[in-house]
């Protein structure tokens, strides 16, 4: 008898586990079904951009991409030719604190780069949550500046009527922006650091702050190299500018136009190239007062093939002219890039600028609370 009753208790318990899971499950079930809604686990929705409205001049011809804090709008505009993007950075806490507003950093991209990149949403940028961050598209080499000749392949060539009259009305209408001055910088890298300064000089009454990241800073007839490297971008002869990872950069800077496109010729006969004079970021130092003034450089190891030991020479001539105005200022000469950031070595590189923003992004946050 003890032999013939164990096989079937082993039987037996098999089946009861089986029946208490069945019971389990079913109770699991009934408890869901009787969960209300709100409570419910349910796969979270991943953030996404706000909707921004078209406006002043502005169309937006695709939907943005992205996350909530960091997303790319592309717009046509017909101040300039083609479609352009435009990437936005947002602190974590906008979503969640609609009655606060935050100053805006307009950043300005070097020539051959574009906002699509992220590569432009430098570490120093992202981490920012007192600030909103505008990498706008200033083409692959439009100079931040409404062309002269407007009839080139290139087609409207506006870039200054784009940014200042179009792109800062819309992120004002659109997002929760302190709209004055003491809430607005502007600053940028290479030709964007031109950009920066060049903006800074024609709209004073703009922004309260303004930074050069290994800029183009002179192009009087003084600094021919400068003024060169310019005109390499218009005629596509050489790619001195070339301040993007992408190897696209390498093959032009867009349809080939003439050297006298942007600002007219560049030749100093007879004073015919008087626009290059006027339009020279050193010159017109004296139009910054009261804007705080940041510029950064290296010298490429002293290697004179290295674009940027030309961009210490026209950094330390705005220095210096800002010494004779005695109007303070905030200059940094890294050399060769020892002690500043590891993947700095003194050239035209996005591993030096990254380490600018990384020093300039904490004196610009504490510029902005000190004005609020």
């Amino acid at each position: 008898m003890p032999r013939a009753s164990q096989p079937a208790e082993r039987t037996r318990l098999p089946r009861l586990r089986q029946v208490r899971a069945a019971v389990v499950a079913l109770a699991a079930a009934v408890l869901l079904l009787g969960t209300p809604p709100a409570a419910r686990a349910e796969d979270p929705q991943p953030p996404v951009p706000p909707v921004l409205a078209d406006g002043f001049g502005l169309t937006q011809v695709a939907p943005a991409t992205g996350t909530a804090t960091n997303f790319v709008i592309t717009v046509a505009t017909p101040e300039v030719a083609g479609e352009h993007r435009i990437r936005i950075l947002l602190p974590a806490d906008y979503a969640s604190s609609p009655a606060k507003r935050y100053p805006v950093f307009y950043f300005l991209h070097g020539a051959s780069d574009d906002p699509g990149n992220p590569g432009l949403a430098y570490p120093a940028l992202v981490r920012s949550q007192s600030m909103i961050t505008v990498i706008p598209d200033g083409g692959r080499r439009g100079w931040y500046t409404n062309w002269l000749d407007q009839k080139t392949a290139a087609g409207a060539q506006n870039w200054e009527n784009f940014h200042i009259r179009q792109v800062i009305p819309f992120i004002d209408t659109n997002l929760r922006t302190v709209a004055a001055r003491q809430g607005r910088a502007v600053g940028g890298l290479s030709m964007g650091g031109f950009g920066a300064l060049h903006y800074a000089q024609r709209n004073p009454g703009l922004f309260s702050q303004v930074a050069s990241l290994s800029g183009a800073n002179e192009l009087s007839r003084d600094h021919a190299i400068t003024r060169a490297a310019v005109v390499a971008t218009l005629t596509n002869v050489g790619t001195a500018f070339c301040d993007s990872t992408d190897p696209a950069c390498k093959a032009g800077f867009g349809p080939t136009v003439s050297s006298d496109a942007i600002f007219g010729t560049p030749y100093p006969f007879f004073d015919a190239d008087w626009r290059w004079n006027a339009a020279d970021p050193v010159a017109n130092m004296h139009k910054l007062a009261g804007t705080g003034v940041a510029l950064y450089t290296g010298n490429a190891a002293g290697n004179a093939a290295d674009m940027e030991f030309w961009v210490e020479s026209a950094t330390r001539h705005a220095k210096e002219r800002l010494d004779a105005l005695g109007r303070p200022y905030h200059y940094v000469n890294y050399g060769d890039g020892a002690g500043w950031g590891e993947n700095c070595k003194g050239r035209h590189e996005h591993g030096c600028w990254a380490q600018d923003l990384v020093d300039y992004v904490p004196r610009l946050e504490a510029a902005f609370a000190a004005a609020s």
